[in-house]
C-alpha cells in the first residue's frame, strides 16, 4: 500500500475526530434546515452539487497568484494581488456549500471531511494574512504567506479528491442503474390500493410504486443524494421525502422540491394490462407526463442508458 493510501486509511479510522465532528455536523444541519438555504447550498436547481465548481474558482485563483508571485515579476504584482483577493472572496460561499454537503456524511467521510474543512480554513487564514501584508507593502512576507497557503490548499484539494472519487460523496446513487426498457409486469393491480405504495425489484433496480386518484406513479426507490430508502420515507402532497436527509421529490416527474439532492429522481412509465401494473423506462423522445393510463417521465435517463448501450456495442 502506498504512503497516500496508508495516510488516508489512518485518517478514515481516526475515531477521535468524531468527538468534534458529531456536534459540529448537528449544528450545521440546524443552520441549513430552511428549504431556501438547503436548496441554494446544495445546488438543487443547478443539476449537480454547488461545491465542486466553486472550488475551481478558489483553487484556480490561488494557484495563478502563486505562479505570478514566483515568475511574474514586478509587472504582475497587481494581478497576483487581485487573484489572492478573488480567491479569498470566493472561498466564503465555497466553504458554506462544503459545510452543507459535509453535514450529511458519517464515519470515514465525516472524518476526512472535517480535516479537509480545517485545512481550507487554514489556507483562507494564510491568504487573508497575505492580503494584509501586501497592503502594508511587505511583499516578501505576502508572497511567503501565499506560498504557505498554496501548500495547505494543495493538501486540502487532495482530501477533497479522495472524498469525491474514492468515497463517492455526493455522487448520484442511481447513475449506473437503468431498469426495464420494455413494458414489464411488476405487481397485480389489486395489490396497490389507492393512497398506498409498494416496492418491487426489476432487473436489479428497486422501484417504488404509488397510487393516487387511480393513477400509478413509479420512482426509483433509492435516493439520488446518498442512497437513502425512499420507500421508507413520508408521502405528502404528491411528493416523497427521503428519511435520511429530507430530500423531497415529486412523484409526477421525479423533480426536486427540497434538497440536499441535486439530481432528480429517475421515474418510469406505468400502465395497467390484464390486471397487472407494468413499468418501463420512457423511450427516448417521449414527452414527460404522457403515458398510457398512468405516468411517464425520465426521458433524459433513457437517453443516458441508450448512450451507454451504444458505447458497449461500438
Amino acid at each position: 500500500m502506498s504512503m497516500p493510501h496508508r495516510m488516508m486509511s489512518r485518517l478514515e479510522k481516526a475515531e477521535a475526530l468524531d468527538r468534534v465532528a458529531g456536534p459540529l455536523s448537528s449544528a450545521v444541519q440546524r443552520v441549513v434546515r430552511p428549504r431556501i438555504v438547503r436548496n441554494l447550498l446544495s445546488g438543487t436547481n443547478l443539476g449537480h452539487p454547488l461545491h465542486p465548481p466553486l472550488t475551481d474558482i478558489v483553487v484556480g485563483a490561488w494557484s495563478m497568484s502563486t505562479l505570478l508571485d514566483a515568475a511574474g515579476g514586478r509587472d504582475a504584482e497587481s494581478a497576483a494581488d487581485l487573484l489572492v483577493t478573488a480567491g479569498v472572496v470566493a472561498a466564503v460561499p465555497t466553504a458554506l456549500s462544503g459545510l452543507n454537503d459535509w453535514a450529511d456524511t458519517l464515519g470515514a467521510e465525516r472524518r476526512v471531511g472535517m480535516v479537509h474543512a480545517t485545512a481550507n480554513t487554514m489556507a483562507l487564514g494564510l491568504y487573508g494574512a497575505s492580503i494584509a501584508a501586501r497592503a502594508r507593502g511587505s511583499r516578501g512576507t505576502g508572497k511567503a504567506l501565499g506560498l504557505a497557503g498554496f501548500g495547505v490548499m494543495a493538501f486540502s484539494a487532495y482530501l477533497g479528491g479522495h472524498l469525491s472519487f474514492v468515497r463517492g460523496v455526493n455522487v448520484n446513487r442511481t447513475a449506473w442503474q437503468e431498469g426495464p426498457q420494455d413494458w414489464t409486469p411488476v405487481l397485480g393491480e389489486d395489490d396497490l390500493p389507492d393512497s398506498e405504495h409498494r416496492t418491487v425489484e426489476v432487473e436489479g433496480v428497486r422501484i417504488m410504486l404509488y397510487r393516487s386518484d387511480r393513477r400509478v406513479f413509479a420512482l426509483e426507490a433509492t435516493c439520488t443524494h446518498m442512497g437513502g430508502p425512499l420507500d421508507e420515507g413520508t408521502i405528502a402532497d404528491g411528493c416523497v421525502t427521503c428519511p435520511w436527509h429530507d430530500s423531497t421529490f415529486r412523484f409526477a416527474d421525479g423533480g426536486i422540491v427540497r434538497g440536499p439532492a441535486s439530481t432528480p429522481e429517475p421515474c418510469f412509465e406505468t400502465r395497467v394490462r390484464d390486471g397487472r401494473i407494468e413499468v418501463r423506462v420512457p423511450p427516448a423522445g417521449a414527452p414527460s407526463g404522457k403515458g398510457e393510463g398512468a405516468h411517464a417521465g425520465g426521458t433524459e435517463r433513457m437517453g443516458r442508458a441508450a448512450r451507454r448501450r451504444l458505447a458497449r456495442t461500438s
